[in-house]
């Protein structure tokens, strides 16, 4: 069956660039169609969204934990404010008392170190080693009986102190100087007998004084205050005894405080003492400032 209208124009078949992709591209076209423009993008067609509406009471961040180095710097500062409150004071003035402290500081430990140097000993040697003990001496020894049939003791004439290491010692006569004190003897090896006291061996106390040192060395006292109680010493006499006496008591005594009774005051049975110096030496006198005493009693009295 044939078509008997009027003949419509053939269509034209447009092709697109051969290096295009998409076939979709490749459309017949009419020649008095209309080519639809391409849609232009328009920015007011994209749909906006609503910003959203402020919190009107919003909520503070969380401040960060302190760290433990934050705490005890704050605990130390709360600590030193309450406890030491000069550390509060202004800096010149904190600077200013240490410095007068320092300075106090340095004063006191020259100046107990000038006393140190002042009131040490006059040897700056070591202490030299004790002696050993000797043996006692042998002789006639003179009883306590023979102290009420004896008119006159004998005088002495030498001393020793065997746990002391001193033998047979001389001893000198020792009188008082013009001011009332107790003369020592001219050498440091010997002791000396007080001529104004009883003799040993007599009733009262008889005493005998000795150098504790020089400048040379010890003297022949230098370990009077080693003595203990039990010990003994011999005091031999002109006419050939000794009288024994055992040590009591070792005591030291200031200059200043020195217990003159106790020492030469009378006595009801034969005693001695033997005195030397002792304690702390003070250079700017150039003598001790104590004395040792030792006390003893006429063995079996």
């Amino acid at each position: 069956m044939g078509y008997s209208g009027t003949a419509a124009p053939v269509p034209e078949l447009i092709g697109l660039p051969e290096d295009w992709w998409d076939p979709a591209w490749l459309a017949l076209r009419s020649p008095d169609a209309h080519e639809a423009a391409p849609p232009r993008w328009d920015p007011a067609s994209i749909p906006v969204s609503p910003a959203p509406e402020p919190d009107p009471d919003p909520e503070p961040p969380a401040p960060p934990a302190p760290s433990w180095g934050q705490v005890l710097s704050t605990t130390l500062r709360l600590w030193t404010t309450r406890h030491l409150p000069w550390l509060r004071r202004p800096p010149r003035r904190r600077l200013a008392m240490t410095a007068l402290g320092a300075g106090l500081l340095a004063v006191t430990i020259g100046t107990a170190g000038l006393a140190t140097a002042m009131l040490s000993p006059a040897h700056a040697a070591p202490l030299p080693a004790r002696p050993a003990p000797v043996a006692a001496p042998a002789g006639r020894t003179a009883l306590p009986a023979s102290l009420t049939t004896t008119p006159q003791t004998a005088k002495p004439v030498w001393l020793s102190v065997p746990s002391l290491g001193i033998g047979k010692t001389s001893l000198v006569d020792l009188g008082l100087q013009r001011n009332g004190a107790l003369q020592v003897p001219s050498s440091t090896a010997v002791a000396g007998w007080y001529t104004g006291s009883p003799r040993p061996g007599a009733v009262g106390s008889a005493v005998i004084a000795g150098h504790v040192d020089s400048r040379t060395g010890p003297g022949i006292f230098f370990w009077l205050r080693a003595l203990q109680s039990g010990d003994r010493i011999y005091v031999g006499r002109a006419d050939g005894t000794m009288a024994v006496f055992t040590v009591t008591e070792v005591r030291k005594f200031a200059k200043d405080q020195f217990p003159t009774a106790a020492v030469y005051g009378p006595e009801p049975d034969a005693e001695l003492r033997l005195i030397t110096c002792g304690g702390v030496f003070d250079r700017s006198l150039g003598s001790y400032l104590s004395n040792v005493v030792v006390f003893a009693r006429l063995a079996g009295s």
